[in-house]
């Protein structure tokens, strides 16, 4: 599978829950010691992730976004049997309130 660089939260969302249901996880890292309320993160930790499933994505932030862009050819170098992408406006542009309502199925 091929992902974009960036993922906006709504993306952030919608891939979550579609790749989910494929059995891929999907973690939002945390690079910055400070975590997003009503939403599971993970600390970023190289010997942890790296335990991680083969095939997972990791969706780094930081506070804007641009540092977590920057350094993402490292990570992408780091985790190479993983999926990492960057979370586009980091925790500043995250909503708390946003949710995706799923479509009722007639």
């Amino acid at each position: 599978m091929n992902f974009a660089d960036e993922w906006t939260q709504k993306e952030f969302l919608q891939n979550k829950i579609r790749l989910e249901k494929l059995g891929i996880k999907v973690l939002l890292i945390d690079t910055i010691l400070s975590g997003i309320e009503n939403m599971d993160t993970v600390l970023y930790n190289p010997h942890e992730l790296a335990k991680e499933p083969e095939g997972s994505v990791f969706v780094f932030y930081c506070d804007s976004g641009k540092a977590t862009l920057n350094r993402l050819s490292e990570y992408k170098k780091k985790f190479y049997k993983h999926h990492c992408i960057s979370l586009k406006g980091g925790r500043g542009y995250w909503r708390r309130n946003m949710m995706l309502l799923e479509k009722d199925e007639l």
